[in-house]
């Protein structure tokens, strides 16, 4: 006979919450094996008991044929004599001071749990709360680590007999599923009218579906908040949400009931698919088929683009919504513009009264806030817009930085960091063992409001994952609310990073680069180092240090902010900025000339007017000078427009100049906007002149690059900041690059806007502290 042997096994990763216990007891009962499985602070630990043959089988069994939504990182394990077990159980989970789980992210509803859902025969017909070890929320309703019902908010439901039997049933894929409920013992849901009056009915969520199919709004519990949500299909009520939210022309997501319903009114790619459909359900922007318009208002979903944002039901309550006869709802955030989404049962109707109609309420208390993440493709790669719910907390790997620093002398270790991001699209991210765990989507920091988000946010991560930062990473923009929270901590080292090496350098962590790279950041705001606002910027370096070496020039910004809210602002500077340029005669008419003097005396006198090097705001004056938007109602809103007006076909390029100032190239654009406003002059198609616009950036890039790499040697490229959410100029740009046989590295785990700073500011933070000798004295 074989040789009796017991392991002691280690298991890190995402398996807490994905039926990894389960699946060891089955996996070990398959082999005959005793012993025990628990939870703990560092994942799973086990220990299994029997023939050697047996052990190793198991050994192999274990990650080889693990849960699918698991994702094992490390698995370890000891020899060790045998103790004479005589069963395998699963035991209590154990506690401990220093937590190293990763914390499953929120998964969608699961095929099982929705044929019970369906199911009249069936103990959960219609139950809005079901779920089993495969499916249900996760990261929205823990409290705690480790990942057991009595740490997460389902706690106060006592499980009654059928579910506790399931629960503690081997053979039951409900076998240790922590949410399990049903509707004798678990959350329920009802309806409340507008004033917040409770709405009799014996089903509350038909008589939802009834209002909305009847035009009403509703704000509807989700995983991580509420949504607001109306019948799609209906115009006059798209139109009305719109005005009481003050939504203005920003695009709302929409939801449908199947993936048939989506393939009716979007072209989709596998890839495409498959995101649609994957655990995580997050909202894909799409473009919209033509025959679509006369299946919804798609000039009021999506006022500025061909793209629509579509997801689908990915929690049992949405599927009820659905199986009354809806196929397309508006599921937008559930909070007024600008504040953060709301997800208290207590706040929902005083925050949302006078926009929602009624609210579809849950008993089951939603933890931390969480909003729907937005993605797309990009030549069959994700390109992520907003990371948030199905994809919160899996870490990024930070090896990379690591490697980096240990080409220069360095500590070896280094204590939590906690990296706050930036102004708008805030997210935070925190640094533990070379884990890179950025947050759920926060919002715009414009309010008190969004800024407790953030500060909640960071005390619950430090909570799960037991680290007290002794880092702070922050923007060095002094204005910024988050940086101004950093300014009056005490006694914690604090790193200022510049706002676009934080892009470049979240671009090459996510992507495991050490560098050195060229990076090119092009986006709308970002104090630079001497005091300019940047923008459109070129650098060499890697994490320890970035180099600029080239920028777009100086235009004036009058104004400040209020440029970005009215592009004819940066028109009238730009065409300013070269005496040679001669607008039409009746550009600006619709401009009140009072207001066009003012700007003018700005520009002249240098009144309130920051210099910036700005990508974006270049696009904010293109947009205006061709008509194409003079006032924009949300952010991003004229380069959209003038991105859906280009002729994608147009191969002409606008002349440009470069110029070595001090060592650091300058690309002049004032032949650019000389042309552009010739062309202009002679008639030439709005679609004509975006196509040359965005041709002749990419070729600036292509440009710019060739000359950094002939100085430096760089061959690999990472191009980062929102304005490369423009897929016409990503793809033009990428194009441009690879003919030129550079490498070129762009964003899929988290965003190439603002949503990634915070990501950047952890890699720099770590390697600066890793190679920094005396940085505690020199940065508290």
């Amino acid at each position: 006979m074989s040789e009796v042997i017991r392991v002691d096994v280690q298991v890190k990763g995402i398996v807490q919450g994905v039926g990894f216990r389960p699946f060891v007891y089955r996996l070990a009962h398959q082999h005959d094996l005793k012993g025990w499985v628990t939870n703990d602070s560092s994942g799973i630990r086990l220990e299994a008991e029997g023939r050697r043959t047996d052990i190793d089988a198991f050994l192999v069994s274990l990650r080889a044929s693990a849960p699918p939504l698991s994702h094992i990182e490390e698995l370890t394990w000891e020899l060790q004599s045998p103790n004479g077990y005589t069963e395998f159980r699963i035991k209590e989970s154990v506690g401990a001071a220093s937590h190293e789980v990763h914390l499953s992210p929120d998964i969608c509803v699961c095929e099982d749990c929705l044929a019970e859902l369906k199911d009249p025969g069936n103990r959960r017909f219609r139950y809005p709360y079901i779920n089993c070890t495969n499916c249900g929320p996760r990261f929205t309703i823990t409290v705690q680590v480790p990942y057991d019902r009595k740490y997460t908010t389902i706690r106060d439901f006592e499980l009654c007999e059928d579910c506790a039997k399931e629960y503690h049933d081997p053979a039951n894929r409900r076998f240790h599923a922590q949410p399990v409920s049903c509707p004798v013992c678990g959350p329920s849901v009802y309806l409340l009218d507008a004033s917040g009056k409770r709405v009799d009915s014996a089903d509350p969520v038909a008589y939802a579906a009834e209002c909305l199919k009847s035009g009403a709004i509703l704000a509807v519990k989700g995983l991580g908040g509420y949504h607001l949500a109306c019948d799609a299909t209906r115009e006059a009520t798209v139109r009305e949400l719109r005005v009481r939210k003050r939504r203005d022309g920003k695009p709302f997501a929409v939801m449908a009931d199947t993936l048939e319903t989506v393939l009716r009114i979007c072209n989709v790619t596998e890839k495409e698919r498959e995101l649609l459909t994957s655990p995580q359900r997050p909202i894909v922007l799409l473009p919209l088929k033509s025959e679509a318009r006369k299946l919804l208002p798609a000039d009021f979903l999506s006022p500025d683009n061909g793209m629509l944002g579509v997801m689908l039901p990915y929690t049992p309550l949405q599927h009820l919504l659905f199986l009354d006869g809806l196929e397309l709802m508006v599921m937008t955030s559930g909070n007024r513009s600008g504040e953060p989404i709301v997800y208290r049962d207590e706040e929902a109707v005083p925050t949302l009264q006078g926009i929602a109609d009624y609210y579809l309420v849950g008993d089951l208390p939603i933890h931390i806030r969480t909003d729907d993440t937005v993605t797309s493709v990009f030549r069959e790669r994700e390109y992520i817009i907003r990371r948030s719910r199905g994809y919160v907390p899996y870490p990024v790997d930070l090896t990379a930085v690591v490697q980096s620093a240990e080409r220069q002398p360095h500590k070896s270790r280094n204590p939590p960091i906690l990296a706050l991001g930036g102004e708008l699209k805030n997210t935070f991210c925190l640094v533990k063992d070379r884990k890179a765990f950025v947050s759920h989507h926060i919002g715009d920091l414009d309010n008190l409001e969004t800024l407790d988000s953030l500060m909640d946010g960071a005390e619950h991560f430090g909570r799960i994952f037991s680290a007290e930062a002794g880092v702070l990473a922050y923007d060095m923009h002094p204005g910024y609310r988050s940086s101004q929270y950093a300014s009056v901590q005490k006694n914690i080292v604090k790193i200022p990073v510049q706002h676009h090496h934080a892009h470049i350098a979240s671009c090459m962590a996510e992507n495991g680069i050490s560098g050195p790279v060229i990076g090119v950041a092009f986006d709308g705001t970002g104090l630079g180092e001497d005091g300019h606002i940047w923008g459109g910027e070129f650098f060499a370096g890697d994490y320890g240090g970035f180099e600029r070496m080239a920028r777009f020039g100086y235009v004036p910004l009058p104004g400040g902010d209020a440029a970005v809210k009215e592009p004819w602002r940066m028109a009238l500077s730009y065409v300013m900025n070269d005496d040679a340029t001669e607008l039409p005669a009746d550009w600006l008419n619709n401009i009140e000339p009072y207001k066009r003097d003012i700007v003018k005396r700005q520009i002249l006198q240098r009144i309130n007017t920051p210099l910036t090097s700005s990508v974006g705001r270049l696009f904010d004056a293109v947009a205006s000078l061709t008509g194409v938007c003079h006032y924009a109602e949300y952010e991003g809103q004229a380069a959209i427009r003038l991105e859906r007006a280009a002729d994608q076909e147009v191969s002409r390029i606008y002349p440009y100049e470069v110029k070595d100032l001090k060592g650091i190239l300058e690309i002049g654009t004032a032949p650019l906007i000389r042309e552009l406003v010739r062309e202009m002059r002679s008639g030439m198609s709005i679609s004509g002149i975006s196509g040359a616009f965005h041709r002749t950036l990419a070729a600036i890039v292509g440009d710019v690059c060739r000359r950094i790499r002939s100085e430096r040697g760089l061959n690999e490229v990472a191009l980062s900041g929102g304005v490369f959410q423009n897929r016409l100029l990503l793809a033009f740009t990428v194009d441009e690059l690879e003919r030129s046989g550079f490498r070129v590295w762009l964003h899929s785990k988290v965003p190439a806007n603002d949503g990634g700073l915070s990501l950047g500011q952890a890699a720099i933070a770590l390697g600066k502290y890793l190679t920094w000798e005396g940085m505690r004295e020199s940065c508290v």
